[in-house]
């Protein structure tokens, strides 16, 4: 929801770090390389109990993958290369916080399961979405529009690491909140498909 409806208030900021990486002659593919590693660096420190480090390094990360798309479009330099490695590099980053969270509160483990499934479930149907729709928006395929898109993800990431007391019932939320999106983007599947 936030990805979809917020994201001209954070542009101007997207695209003066897209020109900066562009005037030091970095590639999209490079800066979504970089997010990765910072988000892998963070999922690291919240096994380790940096808390706060690991949060600032998700949302630096989290940042990064806006602007390599910004990039992308500003220098007419859009790949399906970097829109696979964009989108794995995303979901790998995911997994490796929901493990780190699961080995820190393994009493947790199975909340963190149906998590992981809901994000399946989600996933599967926007990129299967994606790939079945006409092309349609700034994006390089279909966006399917959710009330839990990616910075959703980032937000309640943030308050299952910084709230260990609460970290179950905020997992439990956000798996709702997704399998909810599912269910939306299924309908939206349902009727987008049916018109053809």
């Amino acid at each position: 929801m936030l990805d979809t409806h917020a994201r001209k208030y954070v542009n101007p900021m997207i695209d003066k770090a897209s020109k900066g990486f562009l005037n030091l002659k970095m590639t999209p593919n490079q800066v979504t390389v970089l997010a990765f590693i910072i988000g892998i660096i963070a999922s690291i420190g919240v096994y380790f109990n940096h808390n706060i480090v690991a949060c600032l390094l998700l949302w630096i990360s989290g940042f990064l993958d806006a602007v390599d798309g910004a990039m992308a479009r500003t220098s007419d330099n859009s790949t399906l290369w970097g829109t696979l490695l964009d989108i794995t590099f995303d979901r790998i980053v995911e997994i490796f916080i929901i493990i780190s969270l699961a080995l820190k509160f393994n009493q947790l483990i199975f909340n963190y399961l149906i998590l992981t499934c809901c994000i399946i479930f989600s996933m599967t149907i926007f990129l299967t979405v994606g790939a079945l729709s006409e092309k349609n928006g700034i994006k390089s395929f279909y966006y399917q529009a959710g009330i839990a898109e990616r910075t959703e993800g980032f937000i309640f990431f943030t308050c299952m690491i910084l709230s260990p007391n609460n970290t179950g019932l905020i997992t439990n939320i956000f798996s709702i909140l997704i399998f909810i999106t599912a269910i939306q983007r299924m309908i939206e599947a349902k009727e987008i498909f049916t018109k053809k």
